[in-house]
């Protein structure tokens, strides 16, 4: 579980390609003060395990499914990625609940600046937005951020000096690909109240069989207690 507060930015030192499969080379600092192996660290917004380290780099495996939803693929030597340790407990919770576990791609639409504060819109798929609500949070290549506008085809969100200066964001061109996990509460209540329409609830442990596309009857009390409330 991470926080979306960026730690430090890490640059790519090498790429070894393994059919469909990576190991990334990342050079860090930060985030290797405490590291051991099978550690997680936020890249990019993605959980990776570190699988190798030493004092200013760390190794870690990706996976085909990981490289399919997020722009890890498509990173070159070199390139910058925003890091983050997974949060201890007792630690101050800066930003948001965060999985590291990507929903899907956006690309970079539009920047403006307003006074101290830089404005990047982002488009992306309906599937996406439907978890967005303004004033929520998002994580954006691993950085939490406040939703500021939500509309059809994508989003707008509102960064300070000091989160465009510790993460990538600012230094990204129009259309380059951002890695998007929304909200988890959002996708939880969806699940629990049986209306996302992809699943069967026979998929559900004890629940009835049910055929897939079929939406509950709605909120009632009864299915308020049936799923503990």
């Amino acid at each position: 579980m991470f926080t979306g507060i960026i730690e430090e930015v890490g640059s790519l030192l090498s790429i070894e390609k393994g059919g469909e499969a990576f190991q990334l080379n990342v050079k860090a600092k930060k985030v290797l003060e405490d590291v051991k192996l099978g550690d997680s660290i936020s890249t990019n917004g993605v959980c990776l395990t570190v699988v190798d380290f030493s004092r200013d780099r760390f190794r870690a495996d990706v996976m085909p499914e990981t490289l399919r939803k997020s722009n890890l693929g498509d990173l070159k030597i070199g390139d910058a990625v925003n890091l983050e340790r997974a949060m201890a407990i007792g630690d101050r919770f800066g930003g948001h609940m965060v999985s590291g576990h990507i929903d899907g791609m956006g690309k970079i639409a539009k920047y403006r600046k307003e006074k101290n504060a830089t404005w990047i819109r982002v488009e992306c798929d309906r599937s996406l937005l439907r978890y967005m609500i303004p004033k929520g949070s998002i994580a954006i290549d691993g950085t939490s951020l406040t939703l500021a506008e939500v509309d059809v085809k994508g989003f707008e969100v509102s960064i300070i000096p000091l989160t465009g200066e510790d993460t990538t964001l600012l230094n990204k061109p129009l259309g380059a690909k951002v890695n998007l996990e929304c909200d988890m509460v959002g996708k939880y209540i969806e699940k629990f109240m049986g209306t996302t329409g992809e699943t069967s609830s026979k998929d559900t442990p004890g629940g009835p069989e049910k055929p897939v596309g079929t939406k509950s009857e709605g909120i009632t009390i009864e299915r308020l207690k049936q799923l503990g409330y």
